[in-house]
């Protein structure tokens, strides 16, 4: 079955930076888009930034442009989120998301905690 496991999270100081992955298993990995999504406490569940199956890059959050950077690696059937210049307003659990014929999967998340 579909699986998306995420990994990289932990607490940095403001400045900061840290490297997301996201590992998928039970799908053609290539075919498909991939998402990266946050969620801070209190808030809704928001789209940072999506890598299409070709490799662009679509939809980055206004929040994090310049600053955060989407990018695959087919060869691994992993997604990764390069996040830099790290904010304590970047503090939320990390998922990623694909949509599998036409069903939506989430990993379970990974904590990101910018803090001094």
């Amino acid at each position: 079955q579909v699986q998306l496991v995420e990994s990289g999270g932990g607490l940095v100081q403001p400045g900061g930076s840290l490297r997301l992955s996201c590992a998928a298993s039970g799908f053609l990995f290539s075919r498909y888009a991939m998402s990266w999504y946050r969620q801070a406490p209190g808030k809704e569940r928001e789209l940072v930034a999506v890598v299409t199956s070709a490799g662009r890059i679509t939809n980055v959050a206004d929040s994090v442009k310049c600053r955060f950077t989407i990018s695959r690696d087919n060869a691994k059937n992993t997604v990764y989120l390069q996040m830099n210049i790290l904010k304590p307003e970047d503090t939320a659990v990390y998922y990623c998301r694909s949509i599998v014929r036409g069903f939506q999967y989430w990993g379970q998340g990974t904590q990101v905690t910018v803090s001094s």
